[in-house]
């Protein structure tokens, strides 16, 4: 069963990284935009696919850095990406990257006052 990372079409640097990834990756990664799901069949609600990468793997889902991560193993490129799992670099990895996907999510649908 492939991998299944849900990213958000609306946003363009989203788009361009999976613009690229959609060519280098292998059979076993799926690419979802989240704006293509129907309620149902999304895995989690969409809000929350929104506010950060979600990959979904063998039933469980990772999230942010890690959903990035494991998207790019599935790529020739794959083990160039490893050094942000490593433990003392991830918390950096994952303050930067939260503190970026809460600027995007809240410029893009955060409603104005």
């Amino acid at each position: 069963m492939p991998d299944t990372l849900y990213y958000d079409g609306q946003c363009p640097l989203c788009v361009k990284e999976m613009d690229k990834l959609r060519v280098i990756k292998d059979e076993q990664l799926q690419l979802v935009d989240i704006h293509g799901l129907s309620e149902p069949n999304s895995p989690v609600d969409k809000d929350q696919l929104l506010r950060v990468l979600h990959l979904e793997r063998d039933g469980q889902m990772v999230t942010g850095i890690e959903a990035n991560v494991a998207a790019w193993q599935h790529t020739r490129y794959g083990v160039l990406w490893r050094w942000m799992t490593w433990p003392l670099i991830r918390p950096i990895v994952e303050l930067a990257y939260n503190r970026w996907a809460r600027w995007r999510y809240d410029r893009l649908y955060k409603a104005e006052p």
